[in-house]
């Protein structure tokens, strides 16, 4: 079925495209191996990208919208497609995050009003790594592990699937892939060893960024 859809697209332009790396497949080394960023990347990813566009190819109009402003408002969507736009537009925009807020050049922890903000929230930034790294290993089955904020307050959670908290008014700041496809080549069943090396690898100006702007 994939090949199917990837041949039907191929001479097409998507209005959805899976974005770029915004760093080498090994850059993440060694808290995150080459091997599971291509195929995290390359072929997960792509296919969520892919399925979005073909969900929506009965519905042209929505392609003016971005995949973030169809998460926002599940309700508008054509029932027929809801749960398609809900699973492949919510792992279309989760990865297009979650890439974006890692880099090779982390800091330990952020500063200025971001850390006075995870602060005040969580008490102190280790607390908020303890509730950050209890909702990554709870998370029954696939899922994510989410800092999101809301009306000025941050908060800690954790969706299943491919679910986004878009869906449900509010702004991801901070997110983890804990479906087994992103950490099982290199981490086996030790999630919770994958959740710790996380930290190395966190952006947290992009991060910064997504705080103030939202």
């Amino acid at each position: 079925m994939i090949e199917l859809l990837l041949n039907k697209y191929y001479f097409t332009i998507m209005p959805y495209t899976t974005p770029k790396l915004p760093y080498s497949y090994e850059a993440l080394e060694p808290y995150i191996d080459k091997e599971t960023m291509m195929i995290h990347h390359d072929k997960h990813h792509a296919t969520y990208t892919l399925k979005l566009n073909a969900a929506i190819e009965k519905y042209p109009e929505l392609s003016q919208k971005t995949p973030e402003d169809l998460l926002k408002k599940l309700s508008d969507i054509p029932e027929e497609i809801r749960t398609a736009i809900k699973n492949h537009g919510g792992g279309h925009v989760n990865h297009s995050l979650f890439w974006e807020i890692m880099t090779p050049q982390a800091k330990p922890k952020p500063d200025g009003k971001l850390l006075e903000a995870i602060e005040q929230s969580f008490g102190s930034f280790k607390d908020f790594q303890k509730k950050f790294e209890e909702a990554a290993t709870l998370q029954f089955g696939s899922g994510w592990a989410w800092l999101v904020k809301k009306s000025e307050n941050l908060f800690v959670e954790k969706t299943s699937n491919q679910d986004s908290p878009l869906s449900e008014g509010k702004t991801p700041l901070l997110c983890l892939d804990v479906w087994e496809h992103a950490y099982y080549l290199k981490y086996k069943n030790l999630r919770i060893d994958y959740i710790k090396a996380f930290w190395n690898v966190v952006n947290w100006k992009v991060v910064a960024q997504r705080y103030f702007e939202n």
